[in-house]
């Protein structure tokens, strides 16, 4: 039996009754503490797993420049919470809320994510 995920929504997401579950890959697909990007529904994400099933979905965009970057940047964590550096500017965000640390006008966008059958599945 799967661990059941969180998923985690930044004050600014807007998530209306028209978002519906997008199946995107195998929970076996993502390395432990490593970005892959993703194409979704027209949208470029970044993919995180943290240990055996913790997975969270964020904007490839990087929030200060736009660039499609973040599933290059380096997984970490600040107590309890998992974070991501941008690989180019070095800012560090929450990948649950989308918070950033060094910049609050900075938002990270994230996306409801759900595991069913050993696949992840994520809310757009």
């Amino acid at each position: 039996m799967e661990k059941p995920l969180t998923a985690h929504q930044p004050q600014t997401a807007h998530h209306d009754v028209a978002s519906r579950w997008f199946r995107v890959c195998a929970l076996a697909d993502l390395e432990d503490s490593w970005g892959e990007a993703a194409l979704v529904n027209g949208q470029q994400i970044a993919l995180f797993r943290v240990g055996e099933h913790d997975v969270f979905a964020v904007s490839h965009a990087d929030p200060a420049t736009r660039s499609h970057v973040m599933a290059r940047g380096m997984v970490g964590s600040r107590g309890n919470t998992h974070t991501i550096a941008s690989p180019l500017h070095k800012e560090v965000y929450s990948l649950a809320t989308g918070e950033c640390f060094g910049r609050p006008e900075l938002q990270l966008g994230t996306y409801p994510v759900r595991v069913i059958e050993g696949m992840i599945e994520i809310q757009m």
